[in-house]
């Protein structure tokens, strides 16, 4: 039985298809793994020219075990933009496995279009509640947020009526009122050293929208998503080294710093992406 570990040479287009049907999965047709390339989940191949004529072109060894990777992973998911993580979480994790050129493609199929552009919007907010809510928030509140969060994410121009309206809504679900209204105090979570206020909470919501409304457009390129990388493993190494410190303080919210598994990672990869996307266009504006 053929495992990924075993490929190390360029493979034509009928070796990706031997690897499939070696490796115990039903024989891939040509034009299917040429809709995954289209799409993203594999790179386009290298062309080969000889003296006269021109051979077949070749996929790199990477590319040829990415398909061993797509097709096991196929059986855990049902779409394709599922699938588009896989490319994301490599490139995103390792440098030299996965071009830029293939992670723009499949980061457009991740995110989608109509109904699943707003399926990533909805997931978002509902992400950034899971960071942010009291214990004591109410359903009410938190279904507002979400509501709000992911509407400005589905494209909605952030009015200073909005704004309020939103920021209004965090300060429901983060500093509920039958625990802060009669202290007067304000909640911040995160670093001691940089900690979010619900004003913070509402740029982050703002910087989602942003990153989102973009990729829509086709406005986000190689240069544009390698900038973005570099912005999510800086704060990543940040957020690991302060993990347990934030854990410690976390009290009932302490389950939210576990050390994820593979999976969590990787079903995260293209929020994170979004994330550090929008933080990086707002950068770029200020």
């Amino acid at each position: 039985m053929l495992t990924w570990q075993d490929i190390t040479e360029p493979g034509t287009l009928d070796d990706l298809i031997a690897d499939a049907c070696a490796a115990g999965h039903p024989q891939p047709s040509a034009r299917m793994i040429h809709d995954w390339i289209a799409r993203g989940l594999l790179d386009k191949p290298c062309l080969r020219t000889r003296h006269r004529g021109s051979d077949k072109a070749e996929h790199s060894a990477d590319q040829r075990r990415m398909l061993l990777l797509l097709l096991d992973k196929r059986a855990q998911v049902t779409h394709l933009y599922a699938l588009a993580q896989v490319p994301l979480a490599v490139w995103l994790w390792w440098d030299g496995y996965v071009p830029t050129r293939q992670a723009v493609r499949a980061w457009a199929t991740w995110v989608g279009r109509g109904r699943r552009s707003k399926d990533v919007a909805r997931q978002g907010a509902a992400g950034l509640l899971e960071q942010i809510v009291h214990p004591l928030a109410t359903a009410t509140a938190k279904t507002r947020f979400v509501r709000l969060a992911a509407e400005l994410q589905g494209g909605s121009v952030l009015t200073p009526r909005g704004r309020a309206e939103l920021l209004d809504a965090v300060r429901a679900v983060m500093e509920p009122d039958s625990v802060f209204a009669a202290t007067g105090l304000v909640r911040a979570i995160g670093p001691a050293q940089t900690p979010m206020t619900a004003q913070g909470v509402v740029d982050y919501a703002q910087a989602l929208g942003t990153a989102l409304a973009r990729t829509l457009d086709g406005h986000v390129d190689g240069t544009l998503l390698e900038k973005s990388r570099a912005v999510h493993r800086a704060s990543m190494d940040g957020y690991l080294a302060q993990r347990r410190e934030l854990a410690a303080g976390a009290g009932a919210l302490a389950p939210l710093f576990h050390e994820p598994d593979l999976q969590e990672q990787f079903d995260r990869v293209g929020h994170q992406l979004l994330l550090a996307l929008g933080l990086e266009l707002t950068r770029r504006r200020t």
